[in-house]
């Protein structure tokens, strides 16, 4: 038998198979983001359904096994890969009588441990109230233990009215304080246009190396750790490239990553947004990662959600070092460079990204414009 242990900072890890084909994958990151939140995992309990069951998502019998699990080893917190609704997560509590949160809420609370900087702190305490508010009613059994919850803890409708109305006024300020920060994001971006600097964002999926390749780029020390989201913050530093034509400004920004909250890219939009007023976007992919098309669909699909998607791309393969492959480019029919081979780590390629940089800061704006993302089919 295990054994027994009270430590915070443990939980079981709860994944149900639906029949997507994106199961196994969506596993590694609930085990990663839980490492990345600081949780150690002691138990993980898995199961098969058609579909979620409306009061508790898993059945009766998984809650039961789960519930003796979780009494077995004195676990404090479940954790589900899967969104809950306010219903199932008091009905999972109140069943297996231990802290029950869903993935979203998971990835909140990374985004909370990361964020350094006002505007992400504003940001992500945003993501977390809209969160929260939609689910007032199911969680009013825990709301003290919330470490996000706003108002008193007891239940009653009139409480919880009460707590509404808190929750509206501070995501109202919070909203006024993003559309401030926005404003003043224009003036800079309509500064840098007068003073004709080329703008290029590093955009991927989280863990992807971006900002291993920013600090190699820039010599700057933007955090980096093996963890999912280790940096929130967007960071702009001065490239300085040979040759005595305009400034390039570049950009490190959240990662991104599957079934990402709607709620958190709705909250991080004037950040995002960045990178639709780039003139270059350099596409960070993990070479050896055999999920990369599919992660390179996900980012895609979340710049498409902030007009970003018709920024001329180039993919930067990285970690080749881990491949023992040669750096090199890729042209596309046109002759613009297309991809790129590296290592941000060891800094083999870099050279071949740099050089490439200059190209497009020094071509016409048509000809550095047609450049195009291109289906990932080879490595």
């Amino acid at each position: 038998m295990p054994e027994a242990t009270t430590a915070p900072n443990t939980a079981v890890l709860v994944s149900l198979d639906f029949g997507a084909p994106d199961y196994a994958e969506s596993l590694e990151e609930l085990r990663l983001l839980a490492e990345s939140a600081g949780v150690q995992t002691v138990a993980l309990i898995e199961g098969r359904r058609q579909r979620p069951d409306p009061a508790l998502f898993a059945g009766s019998g998984k809650v039961d096994e789960i519930a003796a699990r979780v009494e077995e080893l004195e676990v404090p917190l479940v954790i589900f890969n899967h969104d809950l609704s306010p219903a199932q997560m008091r009905n999972l509590t109140a069943k297996i009588r231990a802290r029950v949160i869903d993935r979203t809420m998971l990835i909140l609370d990374i985004f909370a441990l990361r964020a350094q900087s006002h505007e992400g702190k504003v940001q992500v305490e945003l993501a977390q109230l809209k969160y929260l508010s939609s689910r007032l009613a199911g969680m009013n059994m825990d709301m003290g233990q919330q470490k996000f919850a706003v108002g008193a803890r007891g239940p009653g409708e009139t409480q919880l009215e009460l707590d509404r109305r808190k929750l509206d006024r501070r995501v109202q300020l919070l909203n006024d304080r993003l559309k401030q920060i926005k404003r003043q994001r224009a003036l800079q971006r309509r500064a840098r246009n007068r003073s004709d600097v080329l703008s290029v964002s590093i955009v991927g999926y989280t863990n992807a190396g971006k900002s291993t390749l920013f600090n190699r780029l820039t010599h700057a020390d933007t955090y980096v750790a093996n963890q999912l989201f280790a940096t929130l913050d967007t960071t702009a530093r001065k490239l300085f490239l040979p040759g005595d034509s305009r400034q390039v400004v570049l950009s490190d920004t959240v990662g991104f990553i599957r079934h990402l909250p709607h709620g958190l890219v709705a909250a991080f939009r004037s950040t995002l947004e960045e990178t639709a007023q780039a003139d270059l976007l350099l596409h960070v992919v993990d070479v050896n990662s055999p999920e990369r098309n599919d992660q390179v669909a996900e980012v895609n699909k979340v710049l498409a959600e902030v007009g970003a998607r018709p920024i001329p791309q180039i993919v930067v393969y990285n970690k080749i070092d881990l491949q023992g492959v040669a750096p090199g480019v890729r042209r596309d029919e046109y002759g613009n460079i297309a991809a790129i081979h590296l290592s941000a780590k060891t800094g083999a390629g870099i050279d071949l990204l740099r050089a490439t940089l200059v190209e497009v800061r020094d071509a016409p704006q048509q000809q550095a414009a047609s450049a195009a993302w291109h289906p990932l089919n080879d490595r």
